[in-house]
């Protein structure tokens, strides 16, 4: 997807579909050298990351609403169980326009209540099988009330200036990285792949296996 365009178009249908096939092995992976400047850019101005030394940093840029996530979750799962122990992983909300900050807080809220492990899958599942749109604060909170979630509690987070600043800093990632679309990935803080220069997000996974294999060489 092109940045700020949502629609579903026929090189994202594929990518989506894409998601059928099953995972490459680690060794499947190496075999295949991707290039920079096609299936991944490296950044202009590396982005500080959150992690410690030996650690490895892989972000994935994501919107409740876009069906590409949604399709991509399910592997990016399991990518994720069996991912090695050197790298961290974490979710980024995006935030195209002011539409998408209810569900960027919706993210930071269920984080900082420990509630994500739980509820991340709902939200999907809630979105796109359910069709509730989730996209507007009363909406949120009259579901959250019915998830098992403490609806006062969460309410409280949610409007905090915690979560306000965690989405402010959402918005600077998504900034620096130059999020064209989502879903996509950021790794080390110097590489940024998508679905779209990748070929389908099966690919990109293994873009990320080889990115993370160059930024442990330094």
């Amino acid at each position: 997807m092109k940045r700020r365009e949502f629609s579903l178009s026929a090189a994202t249908a594929a990518a989506a579909s894409a998601l059928t096939l099953p995972l490459a092995t680690p060794a499947f992976a190496q075999a295949r050298q991707f290039k920079e400047g096609k299936e991944y850019v490296k950044l202009g101005k590396p982005v500080p990351t959150e992690v410690s030394a030996g650690k490895v940093e892989v972000i994935e840029f994501f919107w409740y609403s876009c069906p590409h996530c949604n399709a991509f979750e399910p592997a990016l799962e399991a990518w994720i169980k069996a991912a090695p122990k050197d790298l961290h992983i974490r979710r980024v909300p995006v935030a195209f326009n002011a539409t998408f900050v209810p569900q960027q807080k919706l993210y930071f809220a269920l984080e900082g209540m420990g509630k994500l492990p739980e509820v991340h899958a709902k939200v999907f599942r809630a979105v796109h099988v359910e069709r509730l749109p989730l996209n507007k604060d009363e909406l949120i909170f009259d579901w959250i009330a019915k998830q098992g979630v403490d609806a006062a509690k969460f309410k409280e987070v949610y409007n905090s200036f915690t979560v306000s600043n965690q989405v402010r800093k959402a918005s600077q990632l998504q900034e620096a990285y130059g999020v064209e679309g989502v879903p996509s990935m950021g790794v080390a803080g110097r590489y940024y792949t998508d679905g779209t220069m990748a070929g389908n997000m099966q690919n990109v996974l293994q873009v990320v296996d080889q990115l993370a294999a160059q930024a442990r060489k330094g």
